[in-house]
């Protein structure tokens, strides 16, 4: 006999069947963010950062609602969106590390609002590259990845 265990239970979105919520980047340099899913709907306003990370809350046909670090979002076509991972870098001159070590030297400072390519996380710790640098910096210091992902 197998039970269900709800708190294991991950909401997969009914178009790709991936999970939701998810993290993805904007793959178009602008991107008109409507309030519902479709071309007739209104245009609120228009993302214009390359790279943004963004995280998916819903899918409908070839839409996905999607919201931005500030919880400012809407309805975005698909073939706007990448999945290359991206995060927004929260802290002010976060320090890009050669490992994951607080004690480990410095690479590189990143300001705040620098879009940086995610790699590999650990529990803790996220190697990341922005601008040429390379580096590991503290998860919670960035948004676009979440507390518990391991990615490698």
């Amino acid at each position: 006999m197998v039970l269900a265990t709800p708190a294991l239970a991950v909401e997969k979105g009914p178009v790709t069947n991936l999970p939701l919520p998810r993290f993805v980047s904007l793959k178009a340099a602008e991107a008109n963010v409507r309030r519902g899913p479709s071309l007739t709907h209104r245009i609120d306003w228009v993302f214009k950062h390359r790279d943004m990370p963004l995280m998916i809350t819903a899918e409908y046909e070839h839409w996905r609602r999607v919201h931005d670090r500030d919880g400012a979002g809407g309805w975005v076509h698909y073939s706007l969106l990448s999945g290359q991972r991206t995060v927004l870098i929260e802290e002010d001159m976060l320090g890009l590390r050669t490992r994951p070590d607080d004690k480990a030297p410095i690479r590189a400072q990143l300001e705040t609002g620098v879009v940086a390519y995610l790699g590999t996380c650990e529990i803790d710790w996220c190697q990341m590259e922005a601008q040429g640098f390379k580096g590991w910096a503290r998860k919670s210091a960035v948004w676009g990845v979440t507390p518990d992902e391991i990615r490698e």
